[in-house]
């Protein structure tokens, strides 16, 4: 294993911050980046880079990675991992809303790789993780816009490789599925509390429910820390890595059964 340059948003929580700190501990120049640099101290203090960094814009983007280049010469790995779930009915929440939820989970991975790519051309060489989602092949209700981005990232992640395998730059999609981070605590910040009188009351009340009290624990996140030190670490890594509690069993359910029964295993989740 050879120390890399890698540079990875939404490192202030969760899986990007787990991850963070084994990286920068197994010797790695690690630059985490997010829009709160205050929740990044610990990993300054482990040696990490902190940077602040909001995916949705573009003078963020371009200081960051040419103060990395700068430093370092090089990016090894871009871990496009910044997101969030917005969750609610389709009727009811604001294409404001909507916007935004594209903003970070696609069109902010769109930018950064944008402009990370000529470099890693120029080196013919690097990978380029991005973060989709169990979500990108299922779905649940209230989750109509969350979803569509990681079906985006699906689709955008596939074409992408092919296009950049002639200068020897993989591109690997990371499909978590539950893992106890502040992912839910996310969904929450932006959920649809006011549909709880509309016309979707019933859905949206059971999904405060399961919400409040979920029906199973996640993984530790220290599974997709391991993860992606072991896609980073290989030399041919797989172009997918489906990886946490309940992804593939919720996978093999509907590609066995098909939509109809896992509609019906959803909807029944929903009372």
């Amino acid at each position: 294993m050879t120390n890399k340059v890698i540079l990875i948003t939404g490192a202030s929580s969760g899986m990007g911050k787990i991850t963070a700190e084994d990286l920068i501990k197994a010797g790695h120049s690690v630059y985490c980046v997010a829009r709160r640099v205050d929740k990044m101290q610990d990993l300054a203090e482990l040696g990490g880079h902190v940077l602040q960094m909001d995916v949705t814009n573009e003078a963020d983007i371009e200081r960051v990675v040419q103060q990395v280049i700068n430093e370092q010469g090089r990016i090894d790995v871009l871990w496009n991992n910044a997101g969030y779930g917005l969750y609610g009915p389709v009727e009811e929440i604001s294409m404001d809303q909507v916007q935004r939820q594209f903003e970070v989970n696609v069109y902010g991975v769109a930018r950064l790789t944008q402009k990370v790519l000529p470099y890693m051309r120029k080196q013919r060489d690097g990978l380029i993780i991005n973060t989709s989602s169990m979500g990108g092949k299922i779905y649940t209700p209230l989750g109509a816009w969350y979803h569509a981005t990681k079906h985006a990232i699906e689709g955008y992640s596939d074409c992408l490789r092919l296009e950049l395998k002639a200068f020897n730059i993989k591109v690997v999609v990371l499909e978590p599925g539950m893992i106890d981070t502040g992912f839910n605590q996310g969904v929450r910040d932006h959920f649809s509390f006011e549909s709880q009188t509309g016309p979707y009351k019933e859905v949206v009340n059971a999904y405060i429910k399961a919400m409040d009290n979920p029906p199973v624990a996640g993984s530790n996140p220290k599974v997709i820390s391991k993860t992606v030190q072991k896609i980073i670490n290989s030399r041919r890594p797989k172009t997918r890595y489906l990886v946490g509690r309940g992804s593939h069993l919720l996978l093999g359910i509907r590609r066995i059964f098909g939509d109809r029964v896992y509609d019906r295993m959803m909807l029944s989740q929903m009372k």
